[in-house]
């Protein structure tokens, strides 16, 4: 009886650690096993993991830490690295993009192990610079170089959105592949009446507006804190943490309509996505191309539509203005946020047909139709003579 085929995934963060590549990664290691994949999972830290049924977890060691810095993440880089090559040989090993500079080992890895597949979240090191890291000139030609480089010899790359692709392609990356990510399994749809965090707010019948996901600093919110200022009569719930977290909690304080919340356990998210009518995300233009926000997935699993401050040749935009479940505005136009919002709150039957579209379009595009197809991706990538992999089954939850 032939072996089955076999991934290693390689991320710095793995449930119950916090991050949404983290969860991506849950979500498709769990449903990869579950397709006959024999499958490992390496991350970074000591402690205790949460594994789908049929997945290895190895941990690399290190602190775990939430948010290192430049020194913790080139820390876990190399942890990564040397624990990945003492590893039995996989037929496939993907990289991910926590921490950043992980592509660079892919043809390293692919020597131990079989084909190199990088899972591209986010791209570094073009994104470093909208994050606020600067580096010289110098260095900076050295390490683009080195990654366009690294990421031509993957066996394949694959990245979340079409507008990333574009970029890969930019690179002298050949025909990267694109599997955009989903919303978190975690969420159900429900209507705002059953929200317990609605009642305990007190919002009432109150249009409530929220922005749920990291305050990560290629994701500004001033235009929507200065639409806040000028509606006074709606709500705006700020749930989540992350490195803006404390500026825009700051300068939340002088608003009387804005609340800010802590981060949510899945346990609480479907509550706290359904206490919203309207939800946002947003992205620095600079940005285009290099990440995609997924709290767009979170707000359609939802049943809700959803506003998108960022460029308009972003996945996140093309898929508001594909699945009309929602608008594209410019990040800098407070006024133009806040008239799209007042347009909203005054119109319950265009809410009403959004929050069915949007629905419509989370169901389409789940974690099962994204393990089925980067699931083939990897198998097309398998070396020979393994050249043939189980079918995707049937459908988990």
């Amino acid at each position: 009886m032939p072996e089955p085929p076999s991934i290693l995934f390689i991320n710095r963060v793995f449930p119950p650690d916090r991050g949404a590549s983290g969860r991506c990664l849950a979500d498709l290691a769990g449903r990869a096993a579950c397709a006959g994949w024999r499958v490992t999972v390496l991350t970074d830290g000591a402690g205790p993991a949460e594994a789908p049924r049929g997945v290895a977890v190895v941990r690399a060691g290190g602190r775990g830490e939430d948010r290192p810095g430049v020194r913790g993440y080139l820390a876990a880089l190399a942890r990564l690295t040397v624990r990945a090559l003492a590893l039995p040989r996989h037929d496939v090993v993907v990289t991910m993009t926590d921490p950043p500079l992980l592509a660079l080992a892919g043809p390293l890895l692919a020597v131990r192990h079989g084909a190199a597949v990088h899972w591209c979240h986010d791209l570094f090191p073009a994104l470093l610079p909208v994050l606020g890291v600067r580096l010289p000139r110098a260095m900076r030609w050295v390490l683009e170089g080195a990654m366009a480089a690294a990421l031509r010899r993957h066996a394949r790359v694959i990245a979340i959105g079409r507008c990333m692709a574009g970029r890969l392609r930019a690179l002298g990356v050949a025909e990267p592949a694109v599997v955009p990510n989903w919303a978190d399994t975690a969420i159900r749809p429900l209507p705002r009446a059953a929200s317990a965090l609605r009642a305990r707010l007190g919002l009432g019948e109150r249009f409530t507006v929220a922005y749920a996901g990291n305050f990560g600093l290629a994701h500004p919110l001033g235009a929507l804190l200065a639409a806040a200022a000028e509606l006074p009569e709606v709500a705006f719930l700020l749930v989540g943490d992350g490195r803006g977290h404390p500026a825009v909690a700051e300068a939340a304080k002088r608003l009387d309509n804005v609340q800010v919340l802590p981060f949510q356990p899945a346990g609480r998210l479907s509550d706290t996505l359904a206490a919203a009518d309207l939800h946002v995300a947003a992205m620095d233009p600079r940005a285009g191309g290099l990440l995609v926000p997924c709290k767009i997935y979170g707000a359609l699993a939802a049943g809700r539509p959803c506003l998108f401050l960022g460029p308009a040749d972003s996945e996140a935009a093309r898929l508001l203005t594909e699945q009309g479940c929602g608008d594209v505005l410019d990040p800098g136009e407070a006024r133009g946020v806040a008239g799209a919002i007042r347009a909203y709150a005054a119109d319950p039957a265009r809410c009403a047909v959004e929050s069915a579209r949007a629905l419509t379009a989370a169901q389409a595009w789940d974690a099962d139709a994204a393990a089925a197809r980067f699931l083939a991706l990897a198998a097309a990538a398998r070396p020979a003579p393994c050249a043939s992999a189980p079918a995707w089954g049937p459908r988990h939850g």
